[in-house]
């Protein structure tokens, strides 16, 4: 056996495990109450009641069940062991597809794509328009931990991800990424490998450079999304924390599953009443980085993303072939900064429904928004 071989998996939670958590969910003991416990301050109590009620007696049994029913395996690549799903479509000719997950998800993001993508007929659409599927657990998330070594940054997992899909026997495919995953499926255009079809994501995260020009161009609806930003600057204080101090707050993550639960707000965006994520697909979500005992992994890759930024380089122009979806109440991709960072922006669509995790939100808009794309580059 050799650490570049394909092998199979299966995610086996034992009982002991089953019972680890039960007991711990038993011994909760929440924090004092913020004045109102309301979203303000972060997770209020409330929330954390319910949801570790809920969490007593989730099915995992039948979530695991759901997970396994499609193709894993693990394999090596640049000494880390990736963790990957893999669906070929029915169809002679599909496009083969790679699947980018969020933060703090993993390849369990798209386990309502994968069908509609491997399968499009079945879901009324075009033969033509179908993909192989293949859905890895970055380095650090979900059962691509433990992590080996420092240095996991975007642009490292974009090229891991590249050798993946080589070994799979693809030399030519298709990137779709939302959140972390936007930010490799950019790294791949930049990387832009022979044979790379394009990327589409949900993200294209460009700010404001300074210069006065780009603000004269930004239409009415530009203006909410900086504000947008604004907000989520003031929310997102896990990007910070996780960005300087990983292993601190991984330390309380890993032993508290209320914790993890807790620190895992942006699936409720961060109580604004937009999310639409159900709350058993989070505690499914939320499970999988407890059993695969992850938050260290992940947390780190915003330390690693920032050890390697350096503010006087300028940010590599990414000139693949990109299609972009915004949601509704998802953040707002603002485009006369993206053509600055992106020279190749073909495909541009909004959606009034679904926010940052619309692929748990509203998979057949994601799916029908990604054959559109690739549909449009042959």
């Amino acid at each position: 056996m050799t650490n570049t071989e394909i092998r199979p998996f299966r995610i086996e939670v034992t009982q002991a495990e089953l019972d680890d958590l039960t007991g711990r969910l038993d011994r909760t003991r929440l924090p004092q109450p913020a004045p109102g416990d309301t979203w303000e301050h972060g997770t209020p109590n409330h929330y954390l009641r319910a949801a570790v009620t809920a969490w007593r007696v989730f099915d995992w049994h039948a979530a695991q069940e759901r997970i396994n029913a499609h193709p894993h395996f693990t394999t090596g690549i640049d000494n880390q062991q990736i963790h990957f799903i893999h669906v070929e479509s029915p169809h002679a000719g599909a496009t083969p597809l790679l699947l980018a997950h969020t933060y703090p998800g993993s390849s369990v993001d798209y386990l309502d794509l994968i069908d509609r993508l491997t399968d499009p007929v079945a879901h009324g659409g075009r033969a033509e328009d179908a993909f192989h599927v293949v859905v890895p657990d970055a380095p650090g998330f979900g059962f691509s931990n433990p992590v080996t070594e420092a240095g996991w940054t975007t642009a490292r997992v974009a090229r891991a991800y590249d050798t993946l899909m080589r070994r799979l026997g693809y030399q030519r495919y298709g990137v779709h990424g939302s959140d972390h995953g936007a930010l490799v499926a950019r790294e791949l255009g930049v990387l832009n490998p022979d044979g790379f079809l394009g990327l589409h994501v949900l993200q294209l995260f460009s700010f404001p450079s300074g210069d006065p020009a780009e603000f004269e161009r930004l239409e009415p609806r530009d203006y909410a999304g900086l504000e947008h930003m604004r907000w989520f600057q003031k929310v997102g204080g896990y990007n910070t924390m996780n960005a300087s101090r990983p292993q601190t707050v991984a330390a309380g993550l890993s032993d508290s599953p209320v914790g993890l639960l807790a620190y895992s707000e942006l699936f409720n965006s961060f109580g604004n009443g937009t999310s639409l994520v159900p709350l058993e697909t989070i505690l499914t979500e939320v499970s999988v980085a407890w059993f695969a005992n992850a938050a260290a992994g992940m947390a780190r890759s915003y330390f690693d993303n920032a050890a390697a930024a350096d503010g006087d380089e300028p940010v590599p122009v990414n000139a693949a072939p990109t299609g972009v979806a915004v949601f509704a109440d998802d953040f707002q991709t603002i485009r006369v900064f993206a053509e600055r960072d992106n020279s190749n922006i073909v495909h541009w669509s909004r959606f009034e429904k679904g926010g940052h995790f619309a692929a748990l939100e509203v998979p057949e808009d994601v799916a029908d928004d990604i054959r559109a794309f690739f549909a449009a580059l042959r």
